[in-house]
């Protein structure tokens, strides 16, 4: 894949980008390097990592900070501001792959003949370079992850970053400032530590929660989750953002497919989050069906809001 990638000359007409640690950036990438000490302009600067020296661009720091808040995307997926595939455009990607920073991770395939890319996630250096030039006091903090989770889940989770340009789309045109978004990994570790709170440090602990009904209620409240059917609901990426009157406020998004069925269906059509449709996929030349709690979405995704 990374052979057929045709680096373009830097196009000299290009401005200086926008800090994105400012309002008014149009990158969609933009969000994710806010609290970041690194480069932001069209020129490589020289980053240092424990004892390993990078250059890096500011177009290059969107991109390990997007592949890094959601796990794992869609390589052309990864557009700038107009639209344009600038990381491939201007050799970006390839350089972070030869400097250990990202990896790829499997081939997609999007349904036809020709529309086929890769996905790419981060390496633990790409989530080093990251972690270690935070700004200090940055809030809130956007998490990073490298590597995978659940392989089997991979349909899925490549389609999340694309729901979320959508979203942003919309919400940008309201005048909303998004702050971070937050996957369900982030939400369900909470959620365990919450429930596993009294059995640490307990040796006669046989590890089942002692929480109350109540108490989990209360807690769902504090973190604006559903409840259904006795079971907290946990959207698969939370959007948070200010309204233009300097309210704060989030969107949670679910990816659905036709193969969300039985009380787990029911469950996501009564959560209240926002939802997007999609359809099978292949990963690595096979098809990615249901199973694993109905998820199997379609990297071609979320062209339909349903409610």
């Amino acid at each position: 894949m990374w052979d057929s990638l045709d680096p373009r000359s830097l196009d000299t007409r290009d401005r200086e980008p926008p800090d994105p640690r400012e309002p008014g950036s149009l990158d969609p990438r933009d969000v994710f390097a806010k609290g970041l000490d690194l480069p932001r302009g069209l020129e490589r600067e020289r980053v240092h990592v424990h004892e390993h020296d990078y250059e890096l661009r500011g177009s290059e720091v969107r991109t390990l900070a997007t592949v890094g808040a959601f796990r794992v995307v869609p390589l052309d997926d990864l557009r700038d501001e107009r639209g344009r595939s600038q990381d491939l455009w201007h050799g970006d990607l390839d350089h972070l792959r030869t400097a250990g920073l990202i990896r790829t991770v499997a081939p997609l395939d999007r349904g036809h003949d020709r529309d086929r890319t890769t996905l790419v996630s981060l390496t633990e250096r790409g989530r080093a370079l990251l972690e270690s030039h935070r700004a200090r006091d940055f809030e809130p903090r956007q998490a990073f992850y490298a590597g995978l989770v659940k392989p089997r889940e991979l349909a899925h989770d490549a389609q999340l970053y694309r729901a979320y340009l959508r979203a942003a789309e919309r919400l940008r045109a309201d005048d909303a400032r998004i702050h971070r978004v937050v996957l369900d990994y982030e939400l369900k570790r909470k959620y365990q530590r919450f429930l596993q709170e009294r059995n640490r440090d307990r040796h006669d602990s046989d590890g089942r929660p002692t929480r109350t009904r109540e108490e989990v209620q209360d807690w769902a409240y504090t973190h604006d989750l559903p409840i259904v059917d006795e079971r907290v609901q946990f959207p698969d990426v939370r959007l948070e953002y200010e309204r233009p009157d300097g309210r704060r406020d989030a969107e949670d998004i679910e990816v659905t497919t036709p193969h969300y069925r039985g009380a787990h269906a029911a469950a996501k059509a009564r959560s209240g989050f926002t939802r997007f449709r999609a359809a099978g996929s292949r990963v690595g030349g096979r098809m990615v069906r249901g199973g694993g709690g109905g998820r199997s979405p379609d990297p071609h995704l979320a062209e339909e809001f349903l409610e």
